[in-house]
Parts: structure tokens; C-alpha cells; sequence
């Protein structure tokens, strides 16, 4: 190398070296040549691939010079790069990296005979590029032949480590549907969809599927739909790790965003949700005391027992000694930092176990009755969140009390009707010894008796119907008896309260945070109640007017029916659904939002761009509407998410007040 060097460094002259000839050139004798064909430079991520390849492997191809000349024709020393300007910036580029030395000589090629500027065209014309599937193959094999991992493979060819990976798993696909790629019959975000798995079967089945609908993103669903997506409840619970150890596999999309993956085999993830939420359930049968435990990832709406709730207690003596001194010191830090901005870390250290000790002590406040716990269970369920969720006091028909009690000469059903015993009471006769007797104590028939309470009845009825504070307390008893107690025969009143079953609608409804709340109201109600169905007609009428009115509140909420079937024509009931939602003010912005999951992954994608538009402007709209249906519909949620943005049928109209009609009538009047 030292005596090309020479060689070069001697050359004074253009005829000193025949055309065609090598030789090596100093780097900082290179300079780009004015009559270079290519006018656009070359990416930064171009010449980054060229430095490592060169770094890698060394000048694959000479470079192409010519010298250069001054105004009078003399050589200057220095040569034009007249094909091959990537790869000198690229050694430019490892200069600056101190990897060599700026006068690193560079083999290079004279050409003093071919027009510059022709043949620096036909070096940029006249090729054509590798076939991306061939170039994702051979990446495969180098990582299979050579044993190569993707970091390796990355530095050598001057890409990303994700960019080599996502080229390994194309190079993977089914070779049936690399040739159809090949052929043109698949585009390449098509054989991206593909390359979601690695199970040519499973490829190759999903492509002869395939109907006119070839969005990637529909081969994406095709090929996840038996696997379960990283977001959902059940993947959160048991976590990626402890489903690997488990022996199971997670997909990974390396072309879109794919939050996590899918789990690929559904059925050992849903065996170790069940493992987990038993371990669960043994543990909170041993510690509370429950009968039995029963896990579940959906909760078993056709259970069919009877649920008992908590009562009021009163504390222990020290839990209430030390309920008194919690809320002291939180009386006492809160008059202290009274006006505080931003709390002291010590100080909301301490805000946050004074919280967390009368919470502890609050929940001592109801308990269950130890009989009830002895004869109840509990389940254990999936959250829609991925939590566990347990629901306590389920008494099967089989571990329920007798359905009679005698008291003092009295039977009360269950149903709390009071039956005399024969025999019993202040007018009972002695038994008869002869049928005279006998005939004196025989009962009134069953045809008078029905005919006097009808009578009766009517009475009541018309007595019942002058007294409206009375009738509501008579109809919450009917509503209370039948939401709360097992049995709907404990009052005269036939009224029938039907609650639907919205888990039945829509999934995980029941998990929601409207749901929550309704369900804490409920239990709230529940452990006010009294324990015997009996007394709830006392319990009702002792009731404060505000009580009462929420009581029967809660009742008639459960009662609400306003979901909308195809196989049920209920027009009156709809228009009276969307009267009461005007009169109760409904926000349903409070409690739903438009996400992928509840919206917008349901939808076409004009409604998708309709919702932004109204949202948040044809601007915001027009941003995304070149974007695939799953990529719109990420940038959508994103979008609307804060705007209270609602779809019509979740919308609630304005009510219209009387004077608010009056001057729109006024109004479209002096218009006609």
C-alpha cells in the first residue's frame, strides 16, 4: 500500500496514468463532483447504512474519478467523485467519528475518457433494485446460517435493530404467499399483515378465506381472533410474565402498534385466570368464613340464590376509641395546613394513613350476621379491568333458614305473612268433644271470606286513594319488598318490578363506574334494611318524607328500561324514555366517552370522521381521513377525548319550557 501511495502522491499529470487504471486517493483529496447527475443528497439514514457496510465488510465498489484541473489546465492534486459521492460521504462520515483517518486512501478508478455527467446518470438509471422479498430472505438467513441476532445484523448493514427484526419476521412468511407477494398478487402492508405469526397453516388459511376485503387490517383480525390481545381483562390479570412461564406464547406485531401483543393460546390463559381467582377465593373463604367460594371470570348473573347484605354494628369499644383519635388528628391537620397550595410530603404522608385508618374503621361499621356467613358464599370475578372482584352474601336454596319461625303462637312465612295457629290466641275455642261443639267452631268458608275481603279490598282501596301521603308509603313498601327480599308476595299492592339485565346488552356494562355507583347505593339501602321482611312495613313508614322519596327513587331506577332491541317495537316507550331523560337532565358524557372498544372500532369510518368533525372541527377530520379504519379510529379517541362528544342516540334534548315554547311559537307565527 505504501508504494501505491507513492505511486499516487507522483502523479502530476493526467497522461501519467492510463484511463481505467487504480488508485488510491487520499479521502481528503475527494471531492464531490459539480457534474454529479444526483441533485437531491442523500438521507442521513443512507449514508448511516453505507458507513456500517463499509465498517463491515470495506469498499465493496471503487469509487469513479476524475482529476481536476484549474483554469489553466494544470492538475490540482485533488479528483472529482464522479460516481460513488454516497460512499465517500460515508467515509466522511467515520471520519468524524474518528474510526480513520481523514487521509485514509480510498481505491478509486480514473476515468478521463467518459462524459462525467452521462455516466454518473447511467450509474443511477440504469440498475434495478433487489426485490424486497429477496432482500427479506436473505436477511433470514443470515440470522439462521450465521447465527446472527438482529443487534448484529443492525450494525453491519447500518439499520435499526427493530428494522432488521421486522425484516426477519417478513422473511418468515409462508414462501406460498412470498411468491404471491412476488407476483404483485399481495401488496407489502398486505405480507405485513401476514407476518402478525409465524404459522404458515395459519397463513396460507387465512389467505384462501379472504374475500373481496383484503384491508390488512382485516388479515390482522383474521389471524388474532382465536388469540387474545394484551389489553384485554384476563391478559392484564395473570401479566405477560407468569403466562410465559406458564409455556405461553405472545404475538407481536412489529409493523403497528399493538399494545402488548396478542396471548396465543386463549385456553391456558383462561386456565390460569381461574387458577388465580381461586387462590383468591380459598383465601377469603379462610379468613371471612364463608361456607363456599366460587370463582368465575364472568359473574353468573343465573345464579338464582337469594344475596344478603350487611347491617349496622356498633363498634368495639377500642374501635371506636381509636376511630375518635384518627379523626382528631385529621380535624387538627386539616385546620393546620388550611390555605396550603401544595402539602409537605410529611404531611401528606400523614393525611394518607389517617385516611386510610378511618376507611379501615368506617368498614367495621356493617357486617355480616354470623348465621349468614355460615350459610353463605361468595364470589370471586374477573374485573373489566383486570382486577379481582368479590361479591359477598349469596345463600344457595338448599342452605337457606327454614321458611317458617313460630312466634308466640304465630307462623311467619318467609314471604313475612302472619298465620294464626288453630288453637291459638285470646278468642281460640277449646276443641270441641261432640259435633255440636264442633259444628260451632267450624271456620267461615272459603267463598265468604273471599267475598268480604273483596268488600274489604275495595275499602281499602278507596280510603287508600284519599290519603297520598299513605299510598306512597304503601307503594315504596311493594317497590322495597320486592328489590330486597326474596319473595314479591309481602304486600297487598300488585305491583310488579321488573329490573333487565343489562350485562345480557352489553359486556362488562356491570363494571363501570356508573354501575359501581349504583350498585354502592343499592348496598347502602340494603344494610339499612331490616333483616326480616315483616318489619319492613314499620321500617318504611318511619321514614323521614326525603328518605321515603329516595328510597322509592332507588326502587323506580331499577325498574328503567330504555335499551333498544330489533325484535321489540315499543314506540311509546321510547318517546317516554327520551321524555324522562330530558326531565332528569341526563348527561351520558358523565358516564360513557368514545373510545375504540365502545365506539369508534364499531363504526364506519365516516361516522368516525363525522364524530372529529363536530368534535373538534373539519380541520381535526380532514387530518385523518387519509388513515386506515384502526389508525383513524387510535386518533379519533385521542381527539375526542375531553370534548363530552356524544353519538345522537346517546344524546339528551333540552327540556322545552313554557315560556321558552311560547316565544318559539311566537316566532315561527311572524315568520309565515
Amino acid at each position: 500500500m505504501t508504494d501505491t501511495i507513492e505511486t499516487t502522491a507522483t502523479v502530476s499529470e493526467a497522461s501519467a496514468v492510463e484511463n481505467g487504471a487504480a488508485l488510491f486517493v487520499p479521502l481528503n483529496k475527494l471531492k464531490k463532483s459539480p457534474r454529479n447527475a444526483r441533485k437531491t443528497p442523500h438521507s442521513e439514514a443512507h449514508i448511516e447504512a453505507l458507513a456500517a457496510s463499509i465498517a463491515a465488510k470495506g469498499m465493496l465498489q471503487n469509487l469513479v474519478v476524475e482529476p481536476e484541473t484549474n483554469t489553466d489546465g494544470a492538475l490540482t492534486g485533488f479528483y472529482f467523485v464522479t460516481i460513488g459521492e454516497g460512499r465517500r460521504l460515508a467515509q466522511m462520515l467515520r471520519v468524524k467519528r474518528k474510526q480513520i483517518k481523514k487521509s485514509e486512501p480510498i481505491r478509486c478508478v480514473l476515468d478521463t475518457e467518459n462524459d462525467a455527467t452521462e455516466i454518473s446518470l447511467d450509474e443511477n438509471v440504469t440498475r434495478e433494485a433487489m426485490h424486497p422479498a429477496d432482500q427479506f430472505e436473505r436477511f433470514r438467513e443470515l440470522a439462521e446460517n450465521r447465527g446472527w441476532g438482529a443487534e448484529e445484523i443492525a450494525a453491519r448493514f447500518g439499520v435499526s435493530a427493530h428494522v432488521v427484526r421486522q425484516r426477519l419476521r417478513l422473511g418468515a412468511v409462508s414462501p406460498k404467499l412470498m411468491q404471491v407477494y412476488r407476483d404483485g398478487g399481495l401488496s407489502l402492508d398486505q405480507l405485513m399483515a401476514f407476518a402478525i405469526t409465524e404459522d404458515h397453516d395459519r397463513q396460507e388459511q387465512v389467505y384462501e378465506n379472504l374475500s373481496w376485503n383484503r384491508d390488512p387490517s382485516t388479515i390482522r383480525r383474521d389471524l388474532t381472533k382465536m388469540n387474545v390481545a394484551a389489553t384485554d381483562r384476563r391478559a392484564i390479570f395473570v401479566g405477560a410474565d407468569a403466562y410465559a412461564e406458564a409455556g405461553g406464547t405472545i404475538i407481536r406485531d412489529l409493523f403497528t402498534e399493538d399494545r402488548g401483543g396478542y396471548f396465543e393460546d386463549a385456553t391456558l390463559l383462561d386456565r390460569l385466570v381461574i387458577d388465580k381467582l381461586e387462590g383468591i377465593a380459598v383465601q377469603v373463604q379462610a379468613v371471612e368464613g364463608w361456607k363456599w367460594a366460587s370463582a368465575h371470570i364472568d359473574f353468573p348473573h343465573a345464579h338464582g340464590m337469594r344475596r344478603s347484605y350487611p347491617h349496622p354494628v356498633d363498634l368495639s369499644e377500642e374501635d371506636a376509641a381509636a376511630y375518635g383519635a384518627a379523626q382528631q388528628d385529621y380535624d387538627r391537620l386539616s385546620s393546620e395546613y388550611e390555605g396550603y397550595e401544595e402539602l409537605p410530603d410529611e404531611a401528606d404522608r400523614r393525611f394518607g394513613e389517617l385516611e386510610a385508618e378511618i376507611e379501615r374503621i368506617d368498614a367495621k361499621r356493617h357486617a355480616y350476621d354470623t348465621d349468614e356467613i355460615a350459610r353463605g358464599g361468595v364470589f370471586v370475578i374477573l374485573n373489566h379491568d383486570g382486577t379481582a372482584r368479590i361479591e359477598r352474601g349469596f345463600i344457595r336454596a338448599e342452605d337457606e333458614a327454614p321458611k317458617s319461625t313460630d312466634v308466640e303462637g304465630t307462623t311467619i312465612t318467609e314471604d313475612g305473612e302472619i298465620v294464626e295457629d288453630e288453637g291459638s290466641g285470646e278468642n281460640a275455642e277449646p276443641r270441641p268433644d261432640d259435633e255440636e261443639a264442633e259444628d260451632a267452631g267450624k271456620p267461615l268458608s272459603d267463598l265468604l271470606i273471599r267475598d268480604l275481603t273483596a268488600h274489604r279490598t275495595l275499602g281499602l282501596g278507596l280510603a287508600l286513594g284519599e290519603q297520598p301521603d299513605m299510598a306512597l308509603v304503601a307503594v315504596v313498601h311493594a317497590l322495597a319488598a320486592q328489590t330486597f327480599y326474596r319473595g314479591g308476595e309481602a304486600s297487598c299492592l300488585e305491583i310488579r318490578l321488573t329490573s333487565t339485565t343489562l350485562a345480557s346488552h352489553a359486556d362488562g356494562i356491570e363494571d363501570t363506574p356508573a354501575a359501581k355507583a349504583l350498585a354502592d347505593r343499592h348496598t347502602g339501602w340494603a344494610s339499612d334494611m331490616p333483616r326480616n321482611v315483616a318489619d319492613l312495613w314499620d321500617f318504611v313508614g318511619g321514614l323521614d318524607h326525603a328518605s321515603l322519596m329516595a328510597l322509592l327513587a332507588h326502587c323506580a331506577a331499577l325498574a328503567v328500561n330504555a335499551v333498544r332491541v330489533p325484535w321489540e317495537q315499543k314506540p311509546n316507550a321510547r318517546a317516554a324514555a327520551e321524555k324522562l331523560a330530558s326531565a332528569v337532565t341526563l348527561d351520558m358524557a358523565a358516564h360513557w366517552t368514545p373510545t375504540v372498544q365502545s365506539y369508534l372500532g364499531r363504526v364506519t369510518k365516516a361516522h368516525i370522521l363525522n364524530a372529529v368533525r363536530e368534535a373538534v372541527g373539519h380541520d381535526a377530520a380532514e387530518r385523518i381521513a387519509g388513515l386506515k379504519k384502526p389508525e383513524m379510529a387510535q386518533a379519533a379517541e385521542q381527539l375526542l377525548a375531553g370534548t363530552g362528544w356524544l353519538p345522537s342516540v346517546l344524546r339528551t334534548a333540552r327540556p322545552v319550557s313554557r315560556d321558552t315554547k311560547s316565544e318559539a311559537e311566537a316566532f315561527a307565527q311572524a315568520a309565515e
